[in-house]
């Protein structure tokens, strides 16, 4: 973690840092530790629902070069927002709502730039799984130039969760994928939307691609057979705007 100003360690600090409501994205302890007090406190992280990782001692080691007692947490530089809040105050806006939806995006500066163009466009909200992507980081803030602190970020336990309440509200779902026959060009883009755009090595789960209403390509010209996923999302959101202008 090149970032160590966003990370604390050991057991009274972590424990101090919850009780003083400081925001954390995910925390590491080590496997196989058992005592009282660690208990107690896992008791207290997962009352909070903060992600919890049981990890070897050489990743905490590798996480920080202090005395982390078997324990390192992770903060994040942004509080998170309630999906069912920005869903209901996209939808009452004169503009049709537009979400990103992240399944697995596990690259800090993919994640970083994406925020950044999800920003330029008027994005209402990015939506990411609480476990299995790419931190909140100071490297994630470096790479989206600040824009992390201007638009909402929801987590959720499940990104398929999130696909009903979406639909469940109205709003279509589209799958941003190489295996479809529709490219995204052909598709209306202007009523209210989220795009959910896949990790970096397998795209969009199964599991979701079963759920969206629709799936969308980006043609490919050359004989490479996919774009970075951030390249892609800037792709397919300005052409969210280019319909809706």
């Amino acid at each position: 973690m090149s970032d160590t100003t966003n990370t604390i360690f050991g057991i009274y600090p972590v424990k101090e840092a919850l009780a003083s409501r400081i925001v954390f994205d995910k925390v590491f302890i080590q496997k196989g530790i058992e005592n009282d007090k660690f208990e107690a406190l896992i008791k207290d992280l997962e009352k909070a629902n903060i992600p919890i990782s049981t990890v070897p001692f050489e990743k905490l080691n590798r996480l920080t070069k202090g005395n982390h007692q078997g324990i390192v947490a992770v903060t994040s530089p942004v509080a998170f927002h309630s999906l069912e809040e920005v869903v209901e105050t996209a939808l009452t806006s004169d503009k049709a709502p537009l979400f990103l939806i992240l399944d697995q995006i596990t690259d800090v500066r993919n994640f970083g730039a994406i925020l950044r163009t999800a920003e330029c466009t008027g994005v209402n909200a990015v939506i990411i799984q609480k476990s299995g992507g790419a931190p909140v980081s100071g490297d994630t803030v470096k790479t989206s130039a600040g824009a992390i602190f201007k638009i909402p970020i929801c987590k959720v336990e499940h990104i398929k969760d999130a696909i009903f309440y979406l639909q469940g509200s109205g709003i279509k779902t589209i799958a941003a994928t190489e295996k479809s026959n529709s490219e995204i060009f052909s598709v209306d883009l202007t009523m209210p939307l989220a795009i959910i755009m896949g990790s970096e090595g397998k795209g969009v789960s199964k599991s979701v691609l079963s759920l969206v209403d629709e799936r969308a390509a980006l043609p490919l010209m050359g004989e490479i057979n996919s774009l970075n996923v951030s390249v892609a999302c800037g792709a397919i959101l300005y052409e969210v705007i280019r319909q809706r202008r």
